[in-house]
């Protein structure tokens, strides 16, 4: 099958769906799904975190588990290389409740179309009101739909 939007859609919704309550009882947080093509060829990230931290035997055993998934339910998925790891100082944000949460952060969002004349914000996260982020630009904030969203993480201050 082709790599579309369709098929990247479907696998990571899929993967969401299959891996959240796995990662939930292993005690840990499903952070962040992505299925992009990179130079390897086509690659599934998952993002994992816990209190702690993620261990190397947790990314293992959690691999293991969503590589059987996608072998047996996804097989049209065809060759993939499956990465998961803990998400580092430069955490994707995936949930409208990580923006909750990092509330005061600084972030990096970047947007599917031009928003305000541009698609590319840097800013300090301000939560959530109602379907759209608040990010503070210097002195003012702004809106920002959640999906309108292409992607966004913490931007790590110690670089």
């Amino acid at each position: 099958m082709p790599f579309n939007p369709a098929l990247i859609e479907r696998v990571v919704s899929g993967v969401w769906r299959f891996a959240e309550p796995l990662c939930e009882a292993e005690g840990m947080e499903l952070v962040h799904v992505e299925f992009l093509r990179a130079p390897g060829g086509r690659t599934l990230r998952i993002y994992l975190d816990r209190p702690g931290g993620v261990s190397l035997d947790d990314c293992a055993r959690v691999s293991r588990q969503i590589g059987d998934y996608l072998d047996v339910g996804m097989e049209e998925v065809g060759p993939y290389n499956l990465e998961v790891s803990s998400p580092g100082p430069e955490r994707p944000l995936s949930k409208a409740g990580d923006y909750e949460r990092f509330k005061g952060f600084r972030a990096k969002i970047s947007t599917f179309e031009i928003l305000d004349g541009r698609k590319n914000f840097t800013g300090i996260l301000d939560g959530v009101s109602g379907e759209d982020i608040l990010l503070r630009l210097n002195d003012n904030t702004i809106g920002i739909p959640l999906n309108a969203i292409r992607r966004a993480r913490l931007v790590d201050e110690e670089n």
